[in-house]
């Protein structure tokens, strides 16, 4: 046995031995892929254990993310901050070692891999992030970004339709820095995959453009070598390289099958592996000299250091460069912005103009996006329906990356998993722009950002039935619920210009928190308001109309639909009766001010409660109460006008008037 097959062996009894004593877990992919990661993580990953967030490290994703024990075993022995202990606690409650590798439990884990194909596909954005960053600002003898992306994916990553949206993207962008291990043992939970799985990998991957190394020997150090000097070497293309390996490799009666897929050895089984891998020490037991040979600690430090001398000579000679790209991979705004932003929703106010809220987006990006170098934007193929592509925007192409817009074309899902990416990176505030309807392509995506913690910015417009003929395929009813109630996600839905300035304003802000900014394609009247009532748009909800005293009713409402309750509220007021209007862009914002703020918004006293949306009317019982009234969509739409949808389906000011009245027994 080889010194390079002895310290693989060390990540296949550490991958056996915790998922054992946690009596669940995946240890086949980690035991078949342990001698491609020993190649790649001793002899070229570039990262530094005591600084994980080092700025130039070298990325890698591990996309089949079911085998996590195998990153784990790495971070682990190469010197991380992970312990033995913490590796014994596998898959425990509040352990560094989740079942799956999240984003932010461990140090060194650069994304978070549950759903297949989407670490594959934050791989295409860390990738897509670094070439426009360098593109951006490195100059000649100063390449000071300059990294590789790593992914390693299986089956299961291939078979899920974002590996075709993103792969397809990849290569038509020419990502050469990205290189992706694709682990072909043959295998998957239900068995041999020729029943299901019989893509001829390779030519696929040619056809998008890549660079496809085919049938390596996945056990073979001398061949793995070879491959990844030779996509090393190739820096215009991104490259495949098709690994041949067994699962659970090791384990004598187990490997090659199913059954070392997704479930623990056994105790018997693992006297077996350790026999055959002549690896004759106890359970969670690395020898000292294994431990020698993997650290990456003195290694790392040494090129950081290099790279900080760099550094300091780019800084030297590029001194306003170097101060913009460390604000920008520090996550910090342009100085003043939050100052630009209310003087803009000022001025807003002061000019009132009745436009789509989507084109009052397009007049946001054009006057954000020059105070903001850091904005990477894309729409799915929807530009000119999602009004994304500002004056100053630039495409990025195979030739030229130092553009700040990204034609995604139809990849709804790829197009928001890869914006994870490209926020996890680090330097951009991405955004991506699709109908709302489409959301539902990329959920998982946008529920991945959320869980992350990322503040990825996904535009949607055509909010509504407003949109009209194209009928109930477009026209979104659940979908603004479904994103209110995703925890840790910010959505807005403005009702004009003014709150669609402060939408883009927080959207921008926001440092730990996606956020879904929803917009019309119907024209928006633009409401009176006072100072401090533009300053309260920030806190999601907040008094647009009032009574003199208590009111007896308050109307709430969003979007297109706050012009019909301050016409409610202008009928009823003439009527003799006290009403309030509630604006309330963001639930998600709006209900995590102070009680006192919230109370004097929706005062507890008045429980007469009437809110009016074009969305799904189930999800407003929330705040009217099980005895107040919704007036919203109970069904999907139809194909029509938008004049006639709204009448069709009784969300119109005769109606909210009329449910105010039953609640007040007038």
């Amino acid at each position: 046995m080889s010194e390079r097959q002895y310290l693989a062996n060390a990540i296949r009894a550490l991958s056996m031995d915790a998922v054992q004593k946690a009596k669940s877990g995946h240890p086949g992919a980690p035991m078949g892929m342990a001698d491609i990661a020993e190649v790649l993580w001793r002899d070229y990953l570039k990262h530094n254990p005591h600084n994980p967030g080092w700025a130039d490290r070298d990325r890698f994703v591990l996309s089949n993310g079911h085998g996590s024990m195998l990153i784990y075993s790495l971070l682990h022995l190469s010197g991380y901050d992970l312990s033995i202990e913490d590796i014994k606690q596998f898959r425990q409650l509040d352990s560094k070692t989740p079942g799956h590798p999240e984003y932010g439990y461990t140090p060194g884990i650069e994304t978070t891999t549950g759903p297949l194909g989407q670490g594959l596909a934050n791989a295409v954005g860390m990738a897509l992030a670094e070439k426009v960053l360098a593109a951006q600002f490195n100059r000649d003898n100063h390449e000071i970004v300059d990294h590789h992306t790593y992914t390693f994916l299986g089956d299961g990553c291939l078979m899920e339709g974002i590996s075709h949206e993103v792969c397809s993207l990849a290569g038509t962008l020419g990502l050469g820095k990205l290189i992706a291990f694709y682990d072909d043992n043959g295998i998957s939970i239900d068995g041999e995959v020729e029943g299901w799985f019989t893509d001829d990998t390779a030519k696929r991957f040619e056809s998008y453009g890549w660079h496809v190394i085919n049938k390596v020997d996945g056990h073979d150090s001398a061949a793995i070598t070879r491959a990844i000097d030779e996509a090393r070497a190739n820096d215009d293309k991104p490259t495949l390289i098709i690994c041949k390996t067994v699962i659970g490799y090791g384990a004598p009666n187990k490997q090659g099958s199913e059954s070392c897929h997704g479930a623990p050895l056994g105790d018997d089984e693992i006297v077996a592996a350790r026999k055959q891998l002549n690896w004759p020490h106890q359970a969670f037991e690395v020898p000292a000299d294994v431990y020698q040979k993997w650290s990456a600690v003195d290694k790392g430090a040494a090129v950081e250091s290099s790279w900080n001398k760099r550094w300091v000579a780019y800084e030297q000679e590029y001194p306003q460069l170097a101060k913009e790209l460390k604000r920008r991979l520090n996550g910090e705004l342009p100085e003043g912005f939050e100052n630009t932003v209310h003087n803009y929703a000022k001025q807003l106010q002061s000019s009132p103009e009745a436009v789509a809220t989507r084109k009052a987006s397009l007049n946001v990006l054009n006057e954000f996006g020059p105070k903001l170098p850091e904005l990477l934007g894309g729409s799915a193929d929807l530009a000119g329906s999602n009004l994304t592509l500002w004056n100053d925007a630039k495409g990025i192409t195979a030739d030229d990356a130092s553009g700040n817009y990204v034609f995604y074309g139809v990849r709804e899902f790829g197009m928001s998993a890869i914006m994870n990416g490209v926020t996890l990176h680090g330097g951009f505030k991405a955004y991506g722009a699709t109908f709302l309807m489409f959301m539902e392509y990329a959920r998982n995506a946008v529920r991945m950002s959320a869980l992350m913690k990322q503040p990825s910015i996904f535009v949607y417009t055509h909010d509504s039935i407003g949109l009209g003929e194209d009928g109930p395929t477009h026209q979104p009813v659940e979908q603004l619920a479904n994103l209110r109630q995703t925890p840790n996600l910010q959505c807005w839905r403005p009702c004009d210009q003014v709150e669609t300035a402060v939408a883009w304003g927080a959207a921008v802000q926001s440092s730990k928190t996606p956020s879904a900014l929803v917009f019309s394609r119907q024209g928006m009247q633009q409401q009176e308001r006072n100072d401090d009532q533009l300053t309260n748009i920030a806190r999601g909800g907040y008094v647009l109309k009032d009574s003199d005293g208590e009111p007896d009713v308050i109307l709430i409402a969003t979007g297109s639909e706050v012009d019909l309750a301050v016409n409610a509220f202008e009928q009823l007021t003439e009527e003799g009766h006290k009403v309030r209007v509630v604006s309330m862009p963001s639930t998600n914002v709006f209900d995590i001010q102070d009680a006192e703020y919230k109370e004097s918004v929706l005062p507890s006293s008045v429980t007469r409660r009437v809110a009016v949306e074009a969305g799904i009317a189930d999800f407003w019982y929330k705040y009217v109460g099980l005895n107040g009234e919704v007036v919203g969509m109970t069904t999907f739409g139809e194909s029509a006008p938008a004049g006639d949808l709204y009448k069709h389906f009784g969300i119109t000011t005769e109606n909210t008037v009329a449910a105010a009245k039953r609640l007040l027994g007038a």
